[in-house]
């Protein structure tokens, strides 16, 4: 028994099975991510002035990552298009490309997670002196990469230091801090190009708190990683069913174009969903 309007669509909606299919599942999605968006905005308004984190992610590289994944969006509709004019060959290309974006935005996603797992914030039971720029600043809570042993470490908590029995380590201190206004940020960042950061020597009896910029860091690093985590997945899970239709599910196009092509075009619309949601995360996490 053939389950009908798989192929053709409804007289009555005039789509097929598969597109109310994707339509409900990312009305679906839109609830997750709004859900989590909506938490985001409510743990930023009730924060306190100075403690929310900004200026911490790297915005050229989240820009790169962006124009991948539109990139990614136009090839998915120019290998729709292919196949909607018979051309299987270009489709075959487009398709490849998109995988492609798909793996170098994950790659470029995980180099960013790196970062952050060496990247590093020590509370100081007594303010030290560092430098922001030229200029002279106290402050008990330091931003940057620690040093121990000739090597950057991952991964640290306050119980580390002691585990570990480090009576010291060195911290390489970035020049800005999240309690600057962005254009006081922006003036340090420009201040510090080309100079040497400032190295600091801290005893672990003097630390009362460290943290890599990891979820257990605070509310910013814990919404940042459950977003774009998640968004990843997605990601991920799109490339899949991607180079599936694009590569063991491409006999179909011989036995039945037409559900092939629907096949296609769901697919489509899941990543797109995708790349609406970075467009996004982008600007709420990199550059508000």
């Amino acid at each position: 028994m053939d389950i009908p309007y798989t192929s053709t669509a409804r007289p009555d909606t005039g789509i097929y099975n598969a597109k109310v299919g994707i339509w409900l599942f990312l009305a679906s999605e839109v609830m997750l991510f709004g859900a989590l968006f909506s938490s985001y905005i409510l743990l930023r308004v009730g924060a306190l002035p100075g403690d929310w984190v900004h200026g911490l992610l790297n915005i050229p590289i989240g820009t790169f990552n962006t124009a991948v994944l539109i990139t990614s969006s136009v090839t998915v509709v120019l290998g729709w298009a292919s196949l909607q004019a018979g051309n299987f060959g270009r489709y075959k290309v487009y398709q490849a490309v998109t995988i492609l974006c798909a793996l170098g935005f994950l790659g470029i996603k995980s180099f960013e997670y790196r970062e952050k797992f060496s990247h590093y914030e020590v509370w100081l039971k007594n303010p030290v002196t560092v430098k922001h720029g030229h200029k002279e600043v106290k402050t008990d809570r330091i931003l940057g990469h620690i040093e121990y042993q000739g090597h950057h470490p991952y991964f640290w908590r306050t119980k580390t230091l002691a585990d570990k029995k480090v009576e010291a380590f060195k911290i390489e201190v970035d020049p800005y801090h999240y309690s600057l206004t962005p254009k006081e940020l922006a003036h340090a960042r420009a201040e510090s190009k080309g100079h040497k950061h400032e190295v600091l020597e801290i005893k672990s009896s003097d630390v009362k708190r460290l943290s890599a910029f990891t979820p257990s860091h605070g509310p910013y690093f814990a919404i940042y990683f459950t977003l774009t985590a998640l968004h990843a997945l997605h990601v991920l899970g799109g490339a899949l069913v991607i180079f599936y239709i694009w590569g063991p599910g491409a006999k179909m196009w011989k036995t039945d174009p037409q559900r092939y092509m629907n096949r296609v075009e769901v697919s489509g619309l899941f990543w797109h969903f995708v790349d609406l949601v970075w467009i996004f995360l982008f600007p709420v996490l990199y550059l508000l």
